[in-house]
């Protein structure tokens, strides 16, 4: 997706790509992202919570309204559960997709950490 929006901002076209994965939305430079961390797969918000996902829908065209320019990955600072024992079912040595570095990383740059 990030890729497909390069090209539409290229024409002129603002996007928002909304993201589960800080990393990867951060490495492959997409142009205007808001990241939501909840397990992959659930951008918009949880299954079956229409209220989460008009929420996260709702995030995403402010974000489109107030964002000044490409580049910038958003935190929606929504988040899915108190507890992190979801990212530590998801998270695992067979899916080692978010790192502690990598977490330390991403609360560092969301002002979290």
């Amino acid at each position: 997706m990030s890729l497909v929006a390069r090209v539409l901002e290229e024409q002129g076209i603002p996007t928002v790509v909304l993201s589960n994965a800080y990393d990867i939305t951060a490495r492959v430079n997409t142009p205007r992202a808001l990241f939501t961390n909840y397990p992959l797969g659930n951008p918009v918000g949880r299954p079956g919570d229409p209220k989460d996902q008009r929420d996260g829908l709702l995030a995403a065209l402010a974000l489109l309204e107030t964002a000044t320019g490409p580049g910038a990955i958003f935190d929606s600072g929504r988040i899915w559960t108190e507890s992190r024992e979801w990212m530590r079912l998801i998270f695992s040595q067979e899916q080692p997709f978010l790192s502690e570095k990598a977490e330390a990383r991403r609360l560092a740059e969301t002002g979290q950490g």
